[in-house]
């Protein structure tokens, strides 16, 4: 696997904070010398109460911006198939050459890191009576590329499609048959709205669509929001877990097993996407390798 992250100081910040500290005697600090004194907790621990579950959630209170790329990853390989399988991931991108590529309200020059920004990282535990009913990984903002061949994806893409007469779909993932699904689905594109909507009107292979922008669309402006629904979580039951956005807006239910939350700020012509090359991959290695992969 290679990466190239500067996220690594999370690490290591976090490790430190872990780390012993020397001993010392310990004397008491006046009320005076005590107002004197700002700051923020590193970490920040929540209890949240649910209707199904108890909720705990650690977040470390640090930005960071980073470039990774990923060959190869799978993650619930189980019972005859893969949860989320994609090969080629990357978190941020390179400028190309002639683009004057805007990004997150800045302009790039070619050859130009364009960083995936996060703030805020945190683990989330859902209990239940029975113990352990899931655990998420998430960023109270998050907001970048995300690129990937993928193959296999459980959970939601929040892309949105314009069909030929302009009517703007919120995009649903298939399995192979055409069969609306959130699991391991190989499949996007928009559903049969006038016969059936659990199944596919016009859907392509998840691999045509190799680079999304990770954000919130703008309410005004074209500079993309960050985002606090970014997620991957793993769930123990059936029934799944209903995950809380960390501003409390939204309840998201995530199902057995893997499950990705991927909002975008885009909204592509589902031409586009169903055309030879799809949605276009972003440059993703130091060199341009057009739209080829490696």
């Amino acid at each position: 696997m290679k990466q190239q992250a500067y996220g690594y100081a999370a690490l290591a910040m976090f490790c430190l904070g872990m780390a012993p500290v020397a001993q010392a005697e310990l004397k008491p600090i006046s009320d005076d010398t005590m107002g004197e004194v700002t700051g923020q907790a590193f970490m920040q621990v929540e209890n949240i109460p649910g209707p199904d579950h108890q909720f705990t959630r650690m977040t470390l209170g640090i930005d960071l911006e980073t470039r990774v790329n990923i060959d190869d990853a799978r993650v619930g390989e189980i019972n005859g198939g893969t949860d989320f399988a994609a090969s080629h991931v990357a978190l941020g991108h390179i400028a190309r050459e002639g683009e004057g590529a805007q990004y997150n309200g800045q302009t790039y020059a070619a050859g130009e890191a364009v960083p995936f920004e996060a703030a805020k990282p945190y683990i989330e535990l859902a209990e239940d009576a029975q113990g352990l009913a899931g655990f998420r990984m998430g960023f109270e903002q998050a907001r970048g590329s995300v690129s990937s061949h993928t193959t296999s994806f459980s959970g939601n893409i929040g892309l949105k499609l314009r069909d030929t007469s302009g009517t703007v779909h919120d995009a649903t993932l298939f399995d192979a048959s055409g069969q609306a699904t959130n699991y391991r689905a190989t499949q996007i594109g928009i559903a049969d709205t006038t016969t059936d909507p659990a199944t596919c009107g016009e859907c392509v292979a998840l691999e045509k669509a190799q680079s999304l922008i990770v954000g919130e669309a703008p309410a005004t402006g074209s500079i993309t929001e960050f985002t606090d629904d970014f997620f991957i979580g793993f769930q123990r039951d059936e029934n799944g877990v209903q995950w809380q956005s960390p501003d409390g807006a939204n309840v998201i239910h995530a199902g057995k097993g893997v499950f990705i939350n991927l909002p975008t700020s885009m909204t592509v012509d589902m031409s586009q996407l169903a055309g030879p090359n799809g949605l276009p991959r972003l440059r993703t290695h130091q060199a341009d390798m057009g739209e080829k992969l490696f």
